[in-house]
């Protein structure tokens, strides 16, 4: 590796711990480390929540798959697409309205309990307990991620790489809270969406004018199309990228941070151009990478990390291949935060010590951001693990554990508490016993297990809340649509 390209690459991570530094002398309390005082601006909300989501998966789970199956894996970035814009469109502005409104919620168990008046806090007990399992996950895909760049970059064993991502990416969070990593992600997710453009075009132009990285006298079959071994059942697997949007807890909590209720339309904008522009390059980029290599290749999930090296100029690539580092830091970033949250806020504070100081509680995620990170840097130890199977594993859990749920309180008033909890339980299980299992009638068992468990999730949470009272409940949504229906000017 060139001086150049690692010389560049420091210079990036130098900037992401400054902004760490500076936002760690204006965290005062809880409220500005785990939501920076709900004072996200537009576009930064609008990157924030993109980058949180796109994450290592984009840049290398995606191409590779693109590489190694063809282009009907391009229907995960159609869906993906689907989902931000029903994410922004169904809960953004209700959720940032009710969140504030419900006993100025932080977090997502907080709002759950404050949404049911749950006096018996079953809601916020479940959800945390489901949010720190499914985030490990997630968090160690992001970890494997890292670890396979550091290991190509500079010629790393891959169990120091691991762990060497880890601290830099931990560092970071770690001071600056939801500030910084906020402000991180609008600086991640620009370099995400040019590294991948620019990497897409200049392959494009190379393989155009002739050449190739693969040999000369090999021939390339076509990469196989869009419909190409494409089942009914296999596309309605593929949706569950888009329906398990609203259940993402990392996600929509940047939707709670929006500054104004009128900034969400704004940030929707903003949100699908950038994630059309990432998610269309992310395609082309295993494309390109394909006929580059003559579709051999060991490991597909590098395709881009390598692309990046061989055609950009070595300072150049130093900062491109930086946006991978990016991708992975802007996503493990938030779900340490939403970790630390729940462990700091809705287990510490709301169930075992209510009195707590800020400045206890804060220190209190601080600790919690470094222990999530060491458990998934653990389970990131297996050299072989997927990328795009953790995250898959990690986005069903939560799609159908908290899609529902999430959904529903937003817009039906006859939810009751039991119906929520019930949702959780129901969700969580269906993900984790469809998992490992395969085949089936018709492959049943095949489907991406965020279909079946989104699907058991909503009838659980309707017919529980059908047979159980919800008479509480159905008072407080009332009173949250009072606030919601407002005009904008007359509300806080």
């Amino acid at each position: 590796m060139s001086t150049s390209v690692i010389i560049s690459f420091a210079i990036y991570l130098l900037m992401m711990l400054g902004i760490g530094f500076y936002f760690y002398r204006k965290t005062n309390d809880l409220s500005d480390y785990v939501l920076g005082g709900r004072s996200l601006p537009p576009a930064v909300a609008a990157l924030s929540a993109g980058a949180s989501d796109l994450s290592g998966w984009a840049l290398m789970g995606l191409p590779g798959a693109i590489f190694a199956e063809g282009y009907a894996q391009a229907w995960i970035a159609v869906w993906t697409l689907v989902g931000v814009y029903l994410n922004w469109t169904l809960i953004a502005e209700r959720l940032r309205v009710f969140t504030e409104k419900a006993g100025n919620a932080l977090t997502v168990p907080d709002y759950l309990e404050a949404r049911f008046d749950d006096k018996q806090r079953l809601l916020r007990t479940v959800s945390s307990i489901v949010m720190l399992v499914f985030f490990t996950f997630y968090v160690s895909a992001g970890l494997v991620g890292g670890a396979t760049l550091f290991e190509s970059l500079f010629e790393l064993d891959y169990s120091v790489a691991l762990w060497v991502g880890g601290a830099i990416i931990v560092a970071y969070t770690f001071l600056g809270g939801f500030s910084a990593a906020s402000w991180t992600d609008l600086i991640q997710g620009l370099m995400m969406a040019a590294s991948l453009l620019i990497v897409a075009v200049m392959t494009l132009v190379a393989l155009m004018n002739g050449e190739t990285g693969a040999a000369a006298d090999v021939a390339v079959p076509d990469l196989p199309g869009w419909t190409e071994g494409m089942t009914f059942l296999g596309m309605v697997s593929l949706a569950g990228w888009a329906i398990g949007y609203c259940g993402q807890p990392h996600v929509i909590v940047r939707f709670m941070a929006v500054r104004r209720r009128e900034d969400v339309k704004i940030s929707r904008r903003i949100a699908m151009t950038w994630s059309a522009i990432t998610m269309a390059s992310a395609v082309a980029v295993g494309a390109v990478g394909y006929y580059w290599y003559g579709g051999a290749m060991a490991d597909g999930e590098r395709v881009f990390i390598l692309l990046a090296n061989t055609m950009l100029n070595p300072w150049v690539a130093g900062f491109v291949l930086a946006g991978v580092l990016a991708a992975i830091m802007s996503t493990i970033d938030s779900q340490l935060l939403v970790c630390s949250s729940a462990i700091s806020e809705d287990i510490y504070r709301g169930l075992i010590r209510p009195d707590a100081s800020q400045k206890e509680l804060v220190w209190l995620s601080r600790i919690s951001v470094a222990a999530v990170a060491l458990l998934a840097a653990v389970m990131g130890m297996d050299r072989d693990s997927s990328i795009l199977d953790l995250v898959s594993y990690a986005w069903g859990g939560f799609g159908a554990a908290f899609g529902p749920v999430i959904l529903l309180s937003l817009f039906w008033r006859g939810m009751s508490r039991n119906g929520a909890f019930a949702g959780l339980i129901v969700g969580a299980a269906t993900v984790a016993i469809w998992k490992p299992l395969t085949g089936g009638p018709a492959g049943i068992f095949d489907i991406f297990e965020v279909v079946p468990g989104f699907v058991l999730s909503f009838l659980a949470v309707v017919i529980v809340s059908k047979l159980t009272d919800s008479s509480r409940a159905a008072r407080k949504f009332d009173g949250l649509m009072t606030d919601y229906n407002q005009p904008a000017n007359v509300k806080s």
